[in-house]
């Protein structure tokens, strides 16, 4: 058990440890990533919608 205790502890202060190393970005790099995945899902789902709609109008002039 003491094993398992002293290899937990370890664990925590080298996570620690490595979180401390971590570069974190700025607010402003976070909100510009967060602009280009929102204008990027919106973009794909227009395309995707459009492709959609085509696709129906081809399967109903077929049938």
């Amino acid at each position: 058990m003491k094993k398992l205790m002293r290899k937990v502890v370890q664990f925590t202060k080298e996570s620690y440890a490595e979180l401390r190393k971590v570069i974190w970005p700025s607010r402003d790099d976070v909100i510009s990533s967060v602009k280009v995945v929102i204008i990027s899902t919106i973009i794909i789902a227009a395309v995707l919608g459009l492709v959609d709609v085509l696709l129906l109008l081809g399967v109903q002039a077929i049938f």
